[in-house]
């Protein structure tokens, strides 16, 4: 699988608030850009700290783009998929909702109701790993089910496991004219941190968009 990393940070290379709470960090340019990358994905993924703090839909905007989709013989929106250990992925969040395949990764820890709950509510999950997802197992599976390129949107945790594991093939970062603070505020790659065998990177093009700049690296 080819997995695309795409963020949007300030400066100080924060995601968000240390409330968790959302920034308006890159504009109408950028928004288009990340539309456009949606929609040459077949799914795009977030972790379930981004569904409980934002409740995202992850569909695409832009009409056009589901229109070329359809025109391929694919469903007008990307699946959308949520790597959730626990289950904890509310059944009324809008990303469970039936504009798109929505695929729930949990561990085999993940308790049965919630797990039920969610099978319910029109969610495919997929048990990946004992105690956390697994995203080798899990993207493994995806790729049975027909998912070649997935972007990833975030967040910290799940960047930094996807690092972890050598799943990156390409991050981009919109780094826009902000600055937020905070020691707890998520950055791009949280998790443990690396303390050696630091993952490298390419870096591939630098453009300005609207009063940021995007940065485009290849992972080795």
């Amino acid at each position: 699988m080819h997995v695309v990393v795409n963020a949007a940070a300030s400066v100080d290379g924060k995601l968000s608030t240390r409330r968790r709470e959302q920034v308006k960090i890159s504009g109408a340019d950028d928004f288009a850009r990340v539309d456009r990358v949606r929609a040459d994905s077949d799914a795009v993924l977030v972790g379930v700290g981004t569904v409980l703090a934002d409740d995202p839909h992850l569909t695409l905007d832009d009409e056009t783009y589901r229109d070329e989709r359809r025109a391929d013989g694919r469903d007008p929106n990307p699946a959308r998929v949520v790597a959730d250990s626990r289950a904890r992925t509310p059944t009324d969040a809008r990303i469970v909702d039936d504009a798109a395949t929505t695929y729930v990764l949990v561990s085999e820890s993940a308790p049965e109701d919630r797990v039920a709950a969610l099978e319910r509510a029109g969610a495919t999950v997929v048990v990946a790993g004992e105690t956390r997802v697994s995203f080798p197992e899990a993207f493994a599976e995806l790729e049975r089910r027909g998912v070649e390129r997935t972007m990833v949107e975030g967040g910290g945790e799940v960047i930094f496991s996807l690092f972890e594991d050598g799943l990156v093939d390409e991050l981009s970062l919109y780094v826009g004219s902000v600055v937020v603070g905070g020691r707890d505020a998520p950055t791009l790659a949280d998790g443990e941190g690396f303390v050696a065998d630091f993952p490298t990177l390419d870096l591939r093009g630098v453009e300005r968009v609207d009063d940021g700049v995007l940065l485009t690296y290849d992972v080795d």
